[in-house]
């Protein structure tokens, strides 16, 4: 087995909620680029983010377990729910790397994630130390920033559903049941989340 098959793809997010968007990059990149597993990391609140109509993060770790089922190759982690806030993917990365040390780890995001690259806490650390896997967003593929680094940019689809526009929808009373795993579509259904 080459080394490249035995690399842990970190996916971290909000996953407010988990989407088919979401479980398609995590397949494309597990198909199509080599990395071994795909972790997701449920993100208790993206320091750069506003922290309105955000789901308690013990829901949405609920709503990823349910919607990764019994997959081998996906994992959900509630690492970032137990170290302190706020939530710094430098200090998740150490940890990961004290609880895990034979893992090769590496960095899932999307183009638009890179882009803000610069204001993350010893970004330069992370570039220095871990490959990261670029999946393109949306009209957000034209002159990415060149850091160096080991960045590599995928060929995964581009995927114009987000996570915002489910919650809007779901606001407004439309049927999101096919944008969403079934079972965490049921799940989040049932308790009423978004409406």
């Amino acid at each position: 087995m080459s080394l490249e098959k035995k690399i842990t793809g970190l996916f971290f997010g909000s996953f407010n909620p988990v989407h088919h968007g979401h479980m398609m990059i995590a397949s494309h990149l597990k198909q199509f680029s080599g990395l071994g597993e795909i972790w997701f990391i449920v993100s208790p609140h993206n320091p750069l983010k506003e922290k309105s109509s955000l789901l308690d993060s013990r829901q949405r770790l609920h709503m990823l377990n349910l919607a990764v089922g019994d997959c081998s190759w996906m994992k959900v982690s509630d690492i970032e729910l137990k170290l302190p806030q706020p939530s710094y993917t430098i200090h998740t990365l150490a940890h990961l790397k004290e609880l895990f040390p034979r893992k090769q780890f590496a960095l899932i995001m999307g183009s638009d994630s890179l882009r803000t690259l610069p204001k993350w806490k010893n970004y330069e650390a992370i570039l220095a130390h871990y490959p990261i896997y670029v999946y393109p967003r949306k009209g957000d593929v034209e002159n990415l920033p060149d850091f160096g680094g080991h960045i590599i940019y995928t060929q995964a689809p581009e995927v114009e559903v987000s996570s915002s526009f489910i919650r809007k929808a779901i606001a407004e009373k439309k049927d999101m049941r096919y944008y969403i795993p079934t079972a965490a579509f049921n799940y989040l259904d049932e308790m009423n989340f978004y409406k």
